[in-house]
């Protein structure tokens, strides 16, 4: 019989140490109960989840560890973002090209606007005024960039791209953009809607600038390397060799460090992006690990072919546990106060929860989960608010 996550179950009438996935389903109320007695008062907001195949946000009460209410969507939610200076999150359906504003204090929908034919993906400016959505015109196949004023709630202004983009990233300070092609990159000045020509050669993924907006990494997936640009300038600054592809990116809590996973290696690369960018090791973890979130202490890592998370300790850059969460984790969100890590299953259809305070270091390296709570067919990404 194969060991639960909590380590406990009940089988012709006595106490085993299994617990069914079935009757964990069943305990969401309990175990919250048990954790505000054990850990203190429980995080009081809610994780919005966006439901990809449900067509749905699944509002997750956090206090309560059950879903508060479905919100239903016109079409399948592929992110959903939050405005933390404003009473709404907002959730992007590529399919129709719609971005749709829900109202954190009433759990409800508030209203939609479509800018586009279809959609890539959307960012939030840094200052919560705006949102910058990547599309393709009623009219064009080539991909638009558009600014969206969440005050009106109107498209402001529309810039054409001249290739197709795969992924957008805003400078910290509001004045630069740049979008990762299949060929290049392409740094963009806000203020002068201008296209900068591109930089480096290459087929490009992720791209992130830095927290002081004067240096981009561009995730170079076929030269298996991360590609560092100035961006004042648009200037290669260096290239830095990796042993995975880089698939997936994060920054810890103050940005210093830089983890990437991907194709090539069950481990987690642990870069150093400032002064001389640097790679500083490689850590093993997981099979086949994947997405990634960073709390204040740890990392946690997705391994979404075993279903199992990977609990790296970032001072000693060591894995101290690993949780058997689900069926294909695919998001993991940290709530501000660091309390839960949120981990999305996409086949299982639900969030595990893990209580970051009750994470030790222990011989079989094994951490349990607090709750699992069912939110809806192929959640793909969550933001966290408190209330």
């Amino acid at each position: 019989m194969t060991r639960s996550r909590t380590g406990k179950s009940v089988r012709r009438g006595k106490i085993q140490p299994v617990l069914s996935r079935r009757a964990l389903f069943a305990l969401p109320l309990a175990a919250a109960a048990c954790s505000r007695r054990r850990g203190g008062p429980a995080f009081r907001g809610y994780a919005f989840v966006a439901s990809e195949e449900g067509q749905a946000i699944a509002a997750v009460d956090l206090e309560a560890m059950a879903v508060a209410r479905h919100i239903p969507l016109v079409g399948s939610p592929s992110m959903v973002l939050s405005a933390p200076e404003r009473p709404f999150v907002y959730a992007l359906t590529p399919g129709n090209g719609t971005v749709h504003e829900i109202a954190v204090d009433r759990v409800s929908f508030a209203r939609k606007l479509t800018v586009a034919q279809t959609a890539l993906s959307m960012q939030m400016t840094p200052d919560g005024s705006a949102l910058f959505v990547l599309g393709r015109g009623l009219n064009s196949t080539a991909i638009t960039m558009i600014r969206v004023a969440l005050d009106s709630f109107r498209a402001e202004w529309k810039l054409p791209l001249p290739e197709d983009a795969v992924e957008l990233a805003l400078a910290p300070d509001g004045t630069t953009a740049a979008v990762s092609c299949a060929s290049g990159v392409r740094f963009i000045d806000l203020e002068r809607r201008k296209v900068r020509e591109p930089s480096g050669r290459g087929s490009f993924g992720a791209v992130r600038f830095l927290a002081d907006s004067k240096t981009l990494i561009a995730a170079d997936l076929g030269g298996r390397r991360l590609s560092l640009y100035d961006a004042a300038t648009s200037q290669l600054i260096t290239h830095l060799p990796l042993a995975v592809r880089p698939d997936h990116l994060c920054f810890n809590a103050d940005g210093g460090q830089l983890f990437v996973t991907g194709e090539g290696m069950d481990a987690v690369v642990v870069v150093y992006p400032y002064r001389t960018p640097e790679v500083a090791e490689t850590v093993l973890a997981g099979q086949a690990p994947g997405p990634m979130a960073a709390s204040q202490a740890y990392l946690f890592v997705a391994s979404p072919s075993s279903g199992n998370v990977s609990v790296i300790e970032i001072n000693s850059r060591k894995v101290i546990a690993v949780a058997p969460v689900g069926s294909d984790p695919g998001f993991i969100a940290v709530t501000p106060d660091d309390q839960y890590a949120l981990v999305l299953n996409r086949r299982s259809g639900d969030v595990s929860v893990l209580r970051v305070g009750a994470i030790t270091k222990n011989r079989d390296r094994r951490a349990s989960l607090l709750t699992v709570i069912p939110v809806g067919s192929k959640p793909v990404s969550a933001v966290v608010r408190a209330v």
